[in-house]
C-alpha cells in the first residue's frame, strides 16, 4: 500500500478494528446464512505527508453503485445544508447566471438548497438508486462517478463551473490525483471547491473511531490536504471546523494564481493541529490505545444490562454504528433489534451482527428498557423525537466518546 497523495510505500499502522463487512452493505432475511465479504479494517499514517489512510481498499462498484445512504433523512442534515447553501451563495456572489455542481450529490439535498436561490445544478452521483430519487427531486443529475468524460459532457453542454462542492465524498475517493485534475478542468478561473469531510482531529479528541469504514480512504487534516493540494496546482484559502458528523472540517481551494484572499483560518488550524502533533506517529499509537479501552468499557456496559435480563434497541442504522458493533462483537444477542427512519434499511439486517432494522413504530410495539444510540451526533434529535420513552423509564445508551446512560 502506498501513500494515495505522496506514494510513500513506508505506511505506519497504528490501529486495527480487524476484518468487518461493508458498513453500508444491509443484508436480507434470504442472505443471513451466505457467507458475507470482509475486509481489513486498519489504520496507517504517513510520515511525509501526515495522510492518515485504510490500509486496504475495496472497489467502489462494491460500496456505491447501489447505495442504502439518504442525506435527506435527518432534519439534523436538512438544516445543516440549507445554511450551507446560503452561506456559500452569499460569500461567492452566486445568482441565476452561476453553476455549481455537487460530488456524490446523494438524492440532491445541497443542490435543491442552492436552486432556492435562483442557482443552476448538476449532481454528480454513482449509486443508481439514489440518483434517481434526486432527479425525482427535481435535481438534474449524472449516473456517474466524477470522470473526465463527465466533466467534459458538463462543459459541452453547460460551460465550466463557478463552484464545485463534495461534501462527505472527498475521503471515499482513492484515485484523489484524477479527480482533483477533473476538477481543475471544470472549474472556473476565479471558481471555487469546497469540501467537507469528517475531520481527523474530531476523531482523535471525540474518540470518534466509529467514522472509520471502508467507504472512508483517507482521514484528512487541514496539513495533509494543504500538501495535495500544493502538489496539483491548487491552494486552501479559507477552512472552518462544523458540527457535522461529530467534527468535520470544510475546506475551500482555489487555483493557485485565483483572485480570492487566504483566511487567517488558514494559519490558525495549521498551527494547532501542529500544536496536538498530527505530524507525530505517537499521537496515533496513543490514540489506538484509547480505542481498544473505550471498547472494553462498552462492552462491559451491554453485558452488565442485559445480565440484569434487560432488553436493548438500538436507534439508528449508520455505516459509524456498523463499525462499531462488528468491532466491539455487539449483535442480535445483545441488540434486540434496531429502529431506523431511513426506509431503505428497514426490513433488512445489519452487517456482519445480522441484527433486524426495523421503524421507529417497533419502539411502541416492543419497548425495551434501554436505547443504544448509534447514530450519536443525531443524539438530542433522537431523545427529543422519543422523549415519550424516556418518561416511562427508558434509558439512553450514549456510546462515545465515553459510553454513558443519559
Amino acid at each position: 500500500m502506498k501513500c494515495r497523495i505522496c506514494d510513500n510505500e513506508h505506511l505506519q499502522k497504528f490501529l486495527s478494528l480487524g476484518k468487518t463487512p461493508l458498513a453500508n452493505n444491509f443484508i436480507t432475511e434470504q442472505q443471513l446464512h451466505q457467507q458475507e465479504e470482509t475486509f481489513p479494517l486498519e489504520l496507517c499514517f504517513c510520515d511525509t505527508c501526515k495522510l492518515v489512510q485504510l490500509s486496504y481498499v475495496v472497489p467502489p462498484e462494491k460500496m456505491f453503485k447501489n447505495y442504502v445512504y439518504v442525506s435527506s433523512t435527518t432534519k439534523t442534515f436538512q438544516i445543516h445544508f440549507a445554511k450551507m447553501a446560503e452561506d456559500l451563495t452569499r460569500e461567492f456572489g452566486l445568482d441565476g447566471n452561476s453553476l455549481v455542481v455537487d460530488i456524490g450529490s446523494n438524492d440532491g439535498l445541497l443542490l435543491k438548497c442552492f436552486q432556492k436561490f435562483g442557482i443552476k445544478t448538476i449532481g454528480v452521483e454513482p449509486a443508481t438508486n439514489v440518483s434517481k430519487i434526486a432527479e425525482e427531486n427535481g435535481v438534474e443529475t449524472i449516473n456517474d462517478f466524477f470522470s473526465k468524460e463527465v466533466v467534459n459532457q458538463i462543459i459541452s453542454r453547460k460551460g465550466k463551473v463557478d463552484l464545485i462542492t463534495a461534501n462527505n465524498v472527498f475521503a471515499h475517493i482513492n484515485n484523489i490525483k484524477d479527480v482533483l485534475g477533473n476538477v481543475k478542468i471544470l472549474l472556473k478561473k476565479d471558481g471555487a471547491f469546497v469540501i467537507e469531510f469528517q475531520y481527523l482531529v474530531d476523531t482523535i479528541e471525540k474518540m470518534t473511531f466509529d467514522n472509520i469504514y471502508h467507504e472512508h480512504l483517507s482521514y484528512f487534516t487541514l496539513t495533509s490536504i494543504s500538501y495535495l493540494f500544493s502538489k496539483h496546482g491548487m491552494q486552501v484559502f479559507k477552512a472552518e471546523r462544523v458540527d457535522s458528523h461529530g467534527g468535520s472540517l470544510r475546506v475551500f481551494m482555489k487555483a493557485k494564481d485565483g483572485r480570492h484572499k487566504t483566511d487567517l483560518s488558514v494559519i490558525e488550524i495549521l498551527e494547532y493541529e501542529k500544536s496536538i502533533g498530527v505530524d507525530n506517529f505517537e499521537t496515533y499509537k496513543n490514540f489506538a490505545q484509547k480505542v481498544y479501552s473505550v471498547r472494553e468499557k462498552l462492552v462491559k456496559y451491554i453485558k452488565d444490562i442485559k445480565n440484569k435480563n434487560k432488553r436493548i434497541a438500538a436507534y439508528g442504522a449508520p455505516a459509524k454504528g456498523n463499525t462499531l458493533l462488528n468491532f466491539c462483537n455487539i449483535g442480535a444477542s445483545y441488540i434486540d433489534y434496531v429502529v431506523e427512519d431511513n426506509p431503505l434499511k428497514q426490513g433488512l439486517f445489519t452487517p456482519g451482527t445480522h441484527i433486524p432494522v426495523f421503524s421507529s413504530r417497533m419502539l411502541e410495539e416492543n419497548t425495551p428498557d434501554y436505547i443504544l444510540i448509534l447514530a450519536w451526533n443525531f443524539a438530542q434529535e433522537i431523545m427529543s423525537k422519543t422523549a415519550a420513552y424516556k418518561e416511562m423509564g427508558v434509558k439512553f445508551l450514549i456510546p462515545l466518546p465515553e459510553p454513558v446512560i443519559v
